[in-house]
């Protein structure tokens, strides 16, 4: 497989908190929502980077504890790109969740995280 994301699959991924990689997960989210209907070259790519991000993720065996968690989001978001979104759940909705991973993380909380978990 290669790679978009080089840093993150040599390694640095696993640096990052989950907090932070769930937040990277939702920019790409983001970015898929922005060029969805409008580039489709950019709209693929952001899908492509946000499922390396989720393979990468599960891949983190920090995460063992959560894996249904994240399963669950990559499925949702799969049926929103490419399934019959059987689940109702759209791109913006996705978006909206993977937010506030985000926002805890630029907001401090990821001190606290770091501290508490």
């Amino acid at each position: 497989m290669v790679f978009q994301h080089k840093k993150f699959a040599a390694g640095k991924w696993q640096e990052l908190s989950l907090m932070e990689q769930l937040g990277n997960i939702g920019s790409e989210i983001s970015r898929a929502l922005h060029w969805q209907g409008k580039d489709e070259k950019f709209f693929q790519g952001a899908v492509k980077r946000a499922l390396e991000l989720f393979e990468l993720t599960l891949k983190d065996s920090r995460w063992k504890g959560r894996l249904r968690e994240i399963v669950r989001a990559r499925e949702l978001f799969l049926d929103a790109v490419f399934g019959k979104n059987e689940y109702k759940t759209s791109l913006k909705d996705l978006e909206q969740y993977f937010f506030y991973f985000a926002f805890a993380h630029r907001s401090g909380l990821l001190d606290y995280e770091r501290k508490n978990c």
